[in-house]
């Protein structure tokens, strides 16, 4: 055995795992990533289910803002207030108070009080009837479809189809906003859980089209909007708003109007 060939290879061995370990501690440095530790710390406490509730394109994108001060510890709905006091403790922060949201369908056209202009055969989802002449086969051509694209995104099983209308179950709801997305005509938003008072209808139409699409429909006529001491009904494109911010839950607004859109809860 060639002990001098031996001792040469093991040299030059030597010598290649000594650049190669040069190499990988410069290029360590060169391309390290820092990482900052309360973001990981939060991110671990986030449900996962990136849903996009909380204005963010995810859960990583949320942990990212909150670390940086972006977004409060209380942002993500789906973790509630149990994640934003783990959040809370790891920012350093208090949470404060922390309205509880639900999604609200805001129309109440079901099958005995909406008019139908045709017979709709077709794939199954909201989106292909929204796409039918008219956007609908109703004579509203703004209330619920009623073929359930709510109901297949939500996680939590907390909208069903009832009487060919959607209706959430808040008890379950954890306003994660994704029912809000897959709704064409945009009927769905979050509201405050203890909101009392809240308009059934997003009909833009006004007056005698509107009775004669549905019996459940606003008519633009704006008696609640001046009986509202407190504000806190304007109109958007005749349907009424509730600015719940200010409404002080007299009941007024719903006393007030003459097709009862306005209703208690």
């Amino acid at each position: 055995m060639n002990t001098s060939a031996i001792i040469t290879a093991i040299i030059v061995l030597a010598v290649i795992a000594l650049i190669i370990g040069i190499i990988l501690s410069v290029a360590e440095k060169a391309f390290k990533v820092e990482v900052d530790e309360k973001e990981v710390a939060v991110r671990a406490e986030l449900p996962g289910s990136n849903c996009g509730g909380c204005g963010y394109a995810g859960c990583d994108a949320l942990a990212a803002a909150i670390a940086k001060g972006e977004a409060p510890v209380s942002a993500c709905p789906v973790g509630g207030m149990p994640v934003a006091q783990k959040i809370a403790e790891i920012m350093g922060e208090e949470v404060g108070e922390m309205e509880k949201m639900v999604a609200y369908v805001k129309c109440d056209g079901t099958c005995e009080k909406r008019t139908t202009d045709y017979n709709y055969y077709g794939i199954d989802t909201c989106l292909y009837a929204s796409k039918m002449p008219g956007s609908s086969p109703y004579a509203c051509k703004y209330g619920c479809l009623g073929f359930g694209s709510c109901v297949k995104v939500c996680d939590h099983g907390a909208i069903r189809i009832i009487d060919q209308k959607a209706v959430v179950d808040e008890s379950l709801c954890v306003a994660c906003g994704k029912c809000l997305k897959a709704c064409p005509h945009d009927l769905i938003e979050l509201i405050p859980a203890d909101s009392k008072y809240r308009v059934q209808c997003s009909n833009l139409a006004r007056g005698k089209e509107v009775k004669n699409a549905c019996t459940a429909g606003c008519i633009g006529c704006s008696m609640c909007a001046r009986n509202c001491p407190s504000e806190a009904i304007v109109f958007e494109n005749n349907i009424a708003k509730i600015d719940y911010s200010k409404c002080t839950q007299c009941g007024l607004c719903a006393e007030k109007c003459p097709v009862k859109i306005i209703k208690e809860y």
